[in-house]
């Protein structure tokens, strides 16, 4: 039987990439799902997946509290997985504001309705980034490089990380913190990412648009790759070595953003598409990668798919899902 059956879960950023993918996860195991949901979208995966009208759906924002808190203890919650946030690098440097009010008091919000429930909240997964650590000249990443983001969104994560580490200092809160590189999969709405725009250009017959110079170094990650990290993650809380714990998540397969356009173009056999480069980058890190090493160790984790066999399925979702692809 699966860990995950009867289980109560409170998923924050349920309508996004991750989320969506993780809560249709969850209800095949068993689950009731709680999805908090702020914007009705009825393009994401979440609903068109039929996943939300088999969850209960609690309409409210992650900077109300009150709201948190009544739909952690009005559905008796056991498990919170808090991906809720503004995810976009571009939108943080035009509003910062708005991303730490998301992304900063959201997850002291979350925290704080998971310590008032006591101790009926047995686990919390709470979602950071690679951008966490900020820039780095020596790469990859490890858990224990500094967290010292310096952009709007960057810092969102370095604090946010922070402040989860200190309610399990403070009050033993049963948390992990995962640390992802740039997730991609079927469901990706923003399509002013990378991957979701390279595909939807080609399925036009075009060439993306390159915001850099296409030099910038990422790990890309898949969905459903990391829908498995987050419950693995998850079923090991409360145990001592993974309590309190961060751990980094990936492909570990760096690429430049020009080296993965090329790959989605090679598995859409469409390498005659040249992009446009803009060079119009700004408030971003050049180079970021993730050693993944304690999650192979403490976890006995690893990624299912190749990067060939993801990039297969997502373009496969994007040509059924988007309407003239």
């Amino acid at each position: 039987m699966s860990f995950w059956n009867k289980k109560r879960v409170f998923v924050t950023g349920a309508t996004g990439l991750l989320g969506s993918h993780l809560v249709a996860e969850l209800q095949s195991q068993g689950a009731t799902t709680v999805c908090l949901v702020r914007d009705w979208v009825p393009a994401a995966e979440l609903v068109i997946a039929g996943s939300l009208e088999k969850s209960v759906c609690v309409r409210g924002e992650l900077e109300d509290l009150t709201t948190l808190m009544r739909a952690i203890n009005e559905h008796e919650i056991d498990s919170v997985f808090h991906l809720g946030a503004q995810t976009i690098v571009g939108t943080a440097a035009r509003s910062p504001l708005s991303t730490f009010e998301a992304n900063v008091q959201g997850t002291w919000n979350v925290l704080e309705a998971c310590r008032l429930a006591g101790k009926k909240v047995e686990r919390c997964v709470v979602a950071s980034s690679d951008k966490a650590y900020g820039c780095h000249d020596v790469l990859p990443y490890t858990e224990k490089a500094p967290l010292q983001g310096r952009f709007p969104y960057d810092v969102s994560k370095s604090c946010a990380d922070l402040i989860t580490i200190s309610y399990h200092a403070t009050y033993g809160m049963p948390v992990a913190i995962t640390r992802c590189g740039n997730l991609f999969g079927g469901g990706d709405l923003n399509t002013n990412r990378l991957i979701p725009g390279t595909i939807l250009a080609a399925l036009q017959g075009q060439g993306v648009d390159i915001r850099s110079d296409g030099s910038f170094v990422r790990d890309y990650f898949y969905v459903k790759d990391a829908v498995d990290a987050y419950l693995t993650l998850a079923e090991r809380l409360p145990e001592a070595g993974i309590d309190g714990e961060a751990f980094n998540f990936g492909l570990e397969r760096p690429l430049s953003v020009l080296e993965m356009v090329d790959c989605v173009l090679g598995v859409m056999d469409c390498r005659h598409l040249e992009p446009v480069i803009l060079n119009e980058a700004s408030a971003e890190i050049p180079a970021q990668y993730l050693d993944c090493k304690k999650a192979h160790d403490f976890l006995n984790w690893q990624p299912t798919r190749t990067m060939g066999e993801a990039l297969s399925e997502t373009v496969d979702w994007y040509r059924k899902h988007v309407r003239g692809a």
